[in-house]
């Protein structure tokens, strides 16, 4: 954990760089290539932040800030591209980070878990719960593209409106998942308590709440500049690179976003822990389809930018495939090597299709 946290570290070395790249003009490549590796570490140092101040404010108000803060690095990334216009990109985003947790994280999990371990195992009852959630996320996103391709034509604004009621109730089922998970059936989350708590003993003093929070807001504000930079950048440089806006979306910012993510979910995985690396992929993923969507949705209203849950068709294909196979792998309860394989060449193949779908020409 220590080498992969060292690694991680040495990409904060990519600060500078971008800031230098942007202002001495090294050219929109450079800037944004520079731009996505300094967000990474950036992202780690976020998460640990809030999982240490987390530890301190006890399990309800704890479980509520990792909730809250949990993909905030995705958020500030959608929240600028959301304001410099991108919406296309966003909205490629939003799925794209549904897709990457629940196929390339989980399968990489699940692979390389699989390989040192056999066969491991995690509580099918917290999955098949999971699971419920991301179909009616899938339903509410479903629908909006629904309403569009069967009607004869629907408004702009009548579309943000629909979106925008949709939201809504999206963000009142998370609240209500946060209600159910920390307070009414607590109960079924112990095992993966019992780990943290296990894990906890080693430690001798109780975390500094003023550092840790003095680090998260630091790294918030340079994950915002970060982000700008990114932004800024990403449509001469994807230009250049010969990428679209679909791929970019669907795939670059996720990764980008994501990273920390993922190394945490394969590393506990690595420790045979597989219900918390399992809690991590789908737990993230909940999150982008109940909050982090929706909240993106309203935010337009106050951009003034046209963003509404009208997804491009395919880009709902690849969501709905990715959740009806991670349900049906995860619904056992177990996994081994071959699950994760599955799962990484369905994202493998997603990928190669987004790279070639010449859906979205531009980026607005």
């Amino acid at each position: 954990m220590l080498k992969t946290n060292t690694i991680i570290s040495l990409l904060l070395v990519f600060i500078p760089i971008s800031i230098a790249a942007h202002f001495l003009e090294w050219g929109s490549t450079v800037v944004f290539i520079t731009a996505a590796l300094a967000i990474v570490p950036l992202a780690a140092w976020m998460g640990t932040a809030t999982e240490e101040i987390a530890v301190v404010l006890g399990p309800n108000l704890g479980g509520l800030m990792n909730a809250t803060f949990g993909n905030a690095t995705e958020l500030i990334i959608g929240l600028v591209a959301l304001n410099a216009g991108l919406v296309n990109v966003v909205k490629a985003s939003i799925t794209g980070s549904i897709v990457s947790n629940l196929l390339l994280v989980m399968g990489f999990a699940m692979f390389l878990g699989g390989i040192r371990y056999k066969e491991q195992n995690f509580t099918s009852v917290i999955a098949r719960l999971n699971a419920s959630a991301m179909n009616l996320a899938v339903v509410a996103i479903l629908v909006p593209t629904a309403v569009d391709i069967t009607s004869d034509g629907i408004s702009e604004s009548t579309m943000q409106t629909l979106s925008g009621a949709v939201s809504i109730v999206l963000i009142v089922v998370y609240v209500l998942t946060l209600l159910f998970s920390m307070k009414t059936h607590s109960y079924l989350y112990d095992v993966g308590l019992a780990e943290n708590e296990v894990e906890g003993e080693e430690q001798v003093e109780p975390p500094n709440v003023k550092l840790w929070s003095v680090v998260l807001l630091i790294a918030t504000v340079v994950v915002a500049f970060e982000s700008e930079l990114l932004v800024g950048s990403l449509e001469e440089a994807t230009s250049y690179l010969g990428l679209t806006a679909l791929f970019t979306g669907v795939i670059l910012v996720p990764i980008i976003g994501n990273a920390a993510e993922h190394t945490t979910a394969v590393t506990v995985a690595m420790k045979n822990k597989m219900e918390l690396s399992v809690s991590v992929a789908m737990g993230s993923s909940l999150q982008i389809a109940l909050f982090v969507a929706p909240v993106l949705v309203l935010a337009g209203e106050i951009f003034h930018q046209p963003m509404d849950l009208n997804f491009n068709p395919f880009e709902l294909v690849a969501v709905i495939v990715a959740v009806l196979l991670a349900n049906s792998v995860s619904s056992d309860g177990r996994s081994d090597w071959l699950e994760g394989t599955l799962l990484l060449a369905t994202y493998i193949v997603l990928g190669l299709a987004f790279f070639f779908h010449p859906a979205i020409e531009g980026l607005v």
